[in-house]
Formats: C-alpha cells, sequence, structure tokens
C-alpha cells in the first residue's frame, strides 16, 4: 500500500510542476522573466526554472531520476519562498497567493530526494532502485 500512495503521490506532484513549467513557456517566458528581474533574479533564471518544473516534473511523473529532481524542485520552492512569497505571509494577502502551496510542493519533493522512488518508476525498473 505504500509504493500505491507514494506512485499516487510522486505522479500528482509530477504533474503540478510539469503544468508550472509548460504554463510558463506557454504564456510567453518573457513575462516570467519580466518578474524574476522585478525581483532581482536574473531573467535568464525563468528559464532554467520553466525548464525544471517542465522536464523535473515529466521525470517525476515517470518515477525517473527521482532523487535529483525532487532536489532541483525543492530547491525550486525554497527560492520561490524566500524571494517572491514569503514577504506576502503563509496564507497571502490582497488577492495574491501565499507560500502555503510552495511549502507543501517543496516538502513533497524533499520527501522524494530523500526516499527515491516506489518501485513503481523507471528507477527501479531500470536500476533497481527505489
Amino acid at each position: 500500500m505504500q509504493n500505491i500512495g507514494s506512485t499516487i503521490l510522486r505522479v500528482v506532484l509530477g504533474f503540478i510542476f510539469a503544468v508550472h513549467g509548460f504554463q510558463k513557456f506557454q504564456g510567453g517566458i518573457s513575462y516570467t522573466a519580466d518578474f524574476f528581474d522585478s525581483i532581482g533574479i536574473p531573467g535568464f533564471m525563468a528559464y532554467v526554472v520553466a525548464i525544471i518544473e517542465l522536464v523535473g516534473g515529466a521525470a517525476i511523473i515517470l518515477g525517473f531520476a527521482t532523487r535529483i529532481f525532487g532536489a532541483l524542485l525543492t530547491i525550486t520552492m525554497i527560492v520561490a519562498i524566500f524571494t517572491a512569497k514569503l514577504s506576502i505571509g503563509f496564507i497571502g494577502a490582497n488577492g495574491l497567493a501565499g507560500y502555503e502551496l510552495d511549502l507543501a510542493l517543496g516538502a513533497i519533493a524533499l520527501y522524494f530526494a530523500l526516499a527515491g522512488a516506489s518501485s513503481f518508476s523507471l528507477d527501479s525498473q531500470l536500476f533497481n532502485k527505489e
């Protein structure tokens, strides 16, 4: 049962990140780059983040390089919290989302960075890893 629960959590996490990464490209990555510049992060990092979210999300869904992408996505969420969300607060204010979702996604990504994927994953099938 734990493998099933872990697999469901991994697929949902991967889907959320893949959609967010895709949306950054779909909506025009320049908007994200401009936002990054406005909060003091070099605009080119928008491409890095979008690729990590899109490719990392897909890899997490498949359970491929789960620990690596889990770590990268954890770092992404930590940076998002401290650069863009912390000043807004946990719940948010004035119609802006707080950092509660970023914290939850980061914690789940950290779980996979530490624990790896379940036996229902490419990591397990290709490398006999969990």
